[in-house]
């Protein structure tokens, strides 16, 4: 994305890094509405996130989107410095959605942020940290992932040689699968920061995470329904 946060020199080098953001989810919502598009303060979930991306210093993003949803999510993309393609037909295939990200990005890379577009709390400074536990992983890992109190988070941040296998088929597409048998190349980044485990899907996740932190979510008035069904169970 052209930025230039992250420093040079010290003891470790500047990385390339290349985004994914696969923002293709509707989670469990009356009316089957993107949930990047739900609004926090005022600005779109997917839209916080490529603030963030871009304050982190990344400096290629690719945003996949599925389906008649990319038509509701490309308007709020129109501001920003990134690839946009479509995703497979068939939702929820995650795996496919990510194969058709990591193709797309163009640049030299030496590593490759994997990030949902639904983490309301994931800021800039989370991501730096998480470049910077990649820069620091220990000799011989290809991933690392977020844990928090011993549960793995997003987003994920691996390898320019493991996406390179990964599309050639020879390692696991899905992240998860890899992570679970190639213990030995995965090094976890331990930290108390909620942040990374924090995912809207579901109408409870919505109502967790208002009780929880005190902010509300809503809809742009353009996916609003004529009597809300999400505000109206969300709500305690």
């Amino acid at each position: 994305m052209g930025c230039i946060l992250k420093g040079g020199g010290g003891l470790y080098s500047r990385l390339v890094v290349g985004a994914v953001v696969l923002a293709s989810g509707t989670g469990d919502q009356p009316g089957e509405r993107p949930t990047c598009l739900l609004e926090l303060g005022g600005v779109a979930l997917i839209r916080r996130l490529l603030i963030a991306l871009s304050g982190a210093g990344v400096d290629e993003v690719v945003v996949v989107v599925q389906g008649h949803h990319a038509k509701q999510i490309e308007p709020a993309l129109q501001d920003f410095p990134i690839t946009v393609v479509q995703g497979p037909p068939a939702h929820g295939d995650k795996a496919a959605s990510m194969r058709v990200g990591l193709a797309a990005l163009a640049g030299k890379l030496d590593a490759v942020l994997l990030s949902p577009a639904n983490q309301p709390m994931v800021n800039a400074q989370d991501l730096t940290q998480l470049i910077g536990a990649y820069k620091k992983r220990p000799e011989g890992s290809h991933m690392v992932v977020p844990q928090v109190d011993g549960v793995a988070g997003n987003p994920l941040i691996f390898s320019s040689e493991l996406r390179e296998q990964m599309l050639a088929g020879a390692a696991d597409i899905d992240c998860r699968q890899w992570c679970a048998d190639h213990a030995d190349l995965l090094s976890a980044f331990a930290t108390s920061n909620k942040r990374y485990r924090v995912a809207i899907d579901t109408l409870d996740d919505i109502a967790r995470f208002e009780a929880g932190t005190g902010h509300r979510l809503s809809w742009p008035a353009s996916l609003r329904l004529p009597v809300d069904a999400v505000d109206m169970l969300a709500r305690p």
